[in-house]
């Protein structure tokens, strides 16, 4: 036997090579002809170089192109056309709309232009918008709107722990269910593990509609880099919640797991509900659920609104979009500002343009200020962000770290007029890569209370300057351009 094998090990030894580097060429390749953003190809390149068989196994797993993009096109556009009939008939109301925005935030209004054009959101106006600190504010109003639900109930949740708070949602959920509520239910099988377990477990006693988002098997590993980051609730078609917390314990104060946790949401009621309906009629229909008819109750009537201005828009994005909605969105927003752009985001590896416009926001002399956190949740990425922090203090940005506890709030406020809150974090991963949703809302009161609170918030953070940067420790900033590096893939 042995005479066999040894020729076969030689010939290993010599050539064994040849296979493996065709291997890498040929992954090497194809990330080239996928004609990637420049700097995510060549980060990709450097990890199959560097790392040769962790980075092909790496790129296996998190870095191909999401193959069912081309189909997610397509239902994007199929969906589009379904709606289309709906938004030749509210043109008239939006233009409206829009124009009473302009005459009281100017060219801010250009968002809601923006969002009408893409077919993302109408404007609506006449909304209630309570802004919600905290899980601890949130789940009290939500529990309350969830009991009251004599329609429909339709979540949408990366996150759905059955701790405390979520068995007391899932209880009333099947409560509901059973008095004849139409409750759907979407959690991202990634996020939602244990939930998703439980539902498959009890499928054949549960009344409610309830459909795991991307399942994570074997054969569709390569697909799990692409995850259902949103967080919304609509009830009755008519009351809804957007914003960072999951449903889980972790986002109240005081909690089990001894960190504070600052978050943000927003509860909307009004006509912006009909938005967050096409919104989860979207993300259902990209599931194996069975369709349903928007027009069964499910959407409210948009009747002629007063002027009184309570502007709320949804940007919707996600891996099959055509461009990064959410970014350009903002984009558009920091680029009207002439006073203050105050953003909150747990994870900062901004894209060139996002950067860009910050740095040149601020050289003009706006006030812009940046809250991260000062202790994250992941090692590699909080390197990362600090990597970006130097360029935007050398042009006048001013950095708060976050020491209270864990700030995970996705939020901007740009002069007091226009507020983000949704799940968009400030990176690569919620711009190109999540499925991500943002409320984009102008209501007078709403934005002063938002700006309010990043002044509460700077009390419990740390000012960065820029001498005290520049003494950081040589191995520190090290690392933090080591895991640069790797931002685009993060």
């Amino acid at each position: 036997m042995n005479e066999y094998i040894q020729p076969v090990i030689l010939f290993l030894e010599q050539w064994g090579w040849m296979p493996s580097s065709i291997i890498y060429l040929g992954v090497i390749i194809t990330i080239l002809i996928e004609n990637r953003n420049p700097t995510k190809t060549i980060s990709w390149v450097m990890v199959i170089v560097f790392l040769p068989l962790v980075g092909v196994i790496l790129y296996y797993l998190f870095g191909q192109k999401f193959s069912k993009v081309k189909k997610l096109k397509r239902l994007n556009q199929e969906q589009t056309l379904r709606l289309k009939k709906e938004f030749q008939r509210l043109e008239p109301l939006m233009t409206w709309s829009i124009q009473n925005i302009h005459n009281k935030i100017g060219d801010f209004a250009r968002v809601y232009s923006y969002l009408k054009n893409e077919r993302l959101s109408s404007p609506t106006l006449n909304n209630e918008v309570t802004l919600l600190v905290n899980g601890e504010e949130k789940f009290k109003y939500f529990l309350e709107s969830l009991e009251s639900a004599s329609h429909s109930i339709h979540l949408e949740y990366y996150i759905f722990d059955l701790d405390q708070i979520g068995t007391k949602v899932l209880n009333i959920l099947e409560q509901k269910a059973s008095e004849g509520v139409k409750v759907r239910l979407i959690v991202d099988s990634f996020g939602s593990p244990q939930l998703v377990r439980h539902m498959r477990k009890i499928k054949n006693e549960t009344k409610i509609e309830f459909q795991a988002f991307l399942p994570v098997t074997f054969t569709s590993l390569a697909n799990s880099n692409y995850r259902n980051h949103r967080k919304i609730a609509v009830i009755d078609g008519y009351t809804a919640y957007i914003g960072g917390i999951n449903i889980s314990d972790r986002y109240s104060n005081p909690n089990n797991f001894g960190l504070y946790w600052r978050d943000t949401s927003v509860k909307v009621v009004g006509n912006a509900g009909t938005m967050f309906q096409i919104s989860f009629w979207n993300s259902w229909n990209q599931t194996d659920g069975e369709s349903f008819n928007l027009e069964d109750g499910y959407l409210k009537d948009m009747p002629v609104v007063a002027e009184q201005l309570s502007a709320v828009a949804l940007v919707s994005s996600d891996p099959g979009s055509m461009g990064p909605f959410n970014m350009e969105a903002l984009l558009l927003a920091i680029g009207e500002a002439n006073e203050s752009i105050k953003l909150w985001t747990p994870y900062f590896i901004p894209s060139e343009e996002l950067s860009t416009a910050l740095k040149t926001a601020a050289a003009a002399g706006v006030n812009v200020e940046l809250m991260i956190p000062a202790t994250g949740d992941s090692w590699i990425v909080q390197h990362a962000s600090f990597s970006f922090l130097k360029p935007l203090l050398e042009r006048g940005v001013k950095v708060y770290l976050y020491e209270k506890g864990f700030l995970h709030a996705k939020t901007s406020v740009i002069d007091k007029k226009i507020a983000y809150v949704g799940t968009v974090n400030l990176d690569f991963r919620s711009f190109y890569i999540n499925y991500e949703v943002a409320a984009a809302i102008s209501n007078k009161r709403f934005c002063e209370q938002l700006d309010e609170q990043f002044e509460i918030d700077k009390q419990d953070s740390r000012i960065v300057t820029l001498k005290d940067w520049k003494k950081r420790k040589a191995w520190k900033r090290g690392i933090d351009s080591l895991c640069r590096l790797l931002a685009p893939l993060l």
